[in-house]
């Protein structure tokens, strides 16, 4: 496959993205045609800009069809989970009804749809075979200090020594949340590598004792009316970008990058590293979050005149995850090969008609058997 014709992000200059295998094979520039022996696929793109495909890292891949759940403003997510199933018990219930397989597929096209290739499943293990997406689990994942049973032995269990450890530390307001953070650095007595999730309460020289720390703040200003201080704490730490589930926060990516960007703690040029280089380097994902020869073929292209942190995924001409294409803008339709476009169906997400790899259409059916009250956040 040749992507002829697009522009890397933050520059202006033409190129051919060459894939082979799954692979970026090269990257060349546009005055270098192809052999004329080339019989893969070639998409003309006309100076579309391409992007790595996104890595999300934190959701609950099974939370994402439950409704925003939330009756005010929390002090700590204590507080909010006690509420929601004191009065929200009969919507956790509806949602649960419906199996687990399906809830699981859902997280996966969210995601998809929104632009990413990879995410970091939060919770016990999933067994997830897809070809939508890549799931990350190579971590242990705790959920909390208050809500993992005997968290400080299985931080400093033996053998675990190289792994990292993920959990929501110091979502809350209050000194409560505070001194949570200091509970956990102060229990991790072999300094295993950890990563905190959400750490709203976090102050700088707390930051300097985690690994990395995944900023989520849709899910922060739902629950707490305040979200992590990205801007002092990027210094210290290796700050990455998550979604959470819909939970707390919105289905749509278009919300996270608004709510971060109007924050003022960052530019768009550090919520894409967020999203792509930086996240690779704290999961150990060599192989991507590069445009580049010998990185893996994940890539988002956008359309003509469009942002991806304004529109989400109303700016998606393109998508393609391990060089297999899994996303299309009715756009694109005329310049694809009919194998392809037979294993795609159509969807709208807020104006953009897109093909989706087939199977949401299905899975969306399935899931109204059970749970009629599915709001969908895309027209069939």
């Amino acid at each position: 496959m040749i992507l002829h014709n697009v522009t890397l992000y933050g520059s202006t200059e033409k190129k051919h993205i060459h894939i082979s295998n799954g692979r970026i094979e090269t990257i060349t520039a546009a005055a270098k045609e192809p052999g004329s022996n080339y019989s893969g696929l070639r998409i003309e793109l006309d100076g579309a800009m391409a992007l790595p495909g996104f890595i999300n890292s934190h959701d609950h891949l099974d939370f994402n069809l439950f409704p925003q759940l939330g009756n005010r403003i929390y002090n700590n997510y204590t507080e909010w989970g006690k509420d929601i199933h004191e009065n929200n018990a009969d919507s956790i219930s509806a949602v649960k009804a419906v199996p687990m397989a399906l809830q699981v597929q859902w997280g996966l096209y969210k995601n998809l749809l929104n632009g990413f290739t990879t995410v970091v499943n939060h919770g016990s293990a999933l067994n997830v075979d897809n070809e939508l997406i890549d799931v990350f689990q190579n971590c242990i994942s705790l959920h909390s200090p208050a809500f993992e049973k005997n968290w400080r032995w299985k931080l400093n269990k033996p053998f675990a020594k190289g792994q990292i450890f993920v959990m929501h530390i110091g979502e809350g307001t209050d000194a409560l949340a505070t001194k949570e953070i200091d509970s956990v650095v102060n229990a991790n007595y072999f300094n295993r590598k950890l990563v905190a999730v959400h750490g709203v309460a976090m102050a700088e020289q707390q930051a300097s004792f985690f690994e990395g720390l995944v900023w989520c703040p849709a899910s922060n200003y739902f629950l707490l009316g305040k979200t992590t201080s990205a801007d002092k704490l990027k210094g210290y730490t290796k700050l990455v970008f998550g979604t959470d589930s819909t939970l707390t926060s919105s289905w749509h990516s278009a919300q996270h990058f608004e709510q971060a960007l109007n924050s003022g703690m960052i530019e768009k040029k550090e919520l894409l590293q967020m999203l792509t280089e930086v996240p690779a380097s704290l999961w150990s994902m060599t192989d991507r979050g590069r445009l580049e020869s010998g990185y893996r073929a994940d890539i988002i292209i956008l359309r003509k005149d469009s942002d991806i942190f304004i529109e989400g995924a109303g700016a998606i001409h393109l998508l393609i995850k391990n060089g297999e294409i899994r996303l299309i803008s009715e756009e694109l339709t005329a310049v694809m090969d009919s194998a392809t476009i037979e294993k795609m169906e159509p969807v709208s997400i807020k104006g953009n008609r897109l093909l989706v790899k087939k199977g949401l259409l299905q899975l969306t059916r399935e899931i109204q058997s059970y749970y009629p009250d599915l709001m969908l956040p895309f027209e069939k």
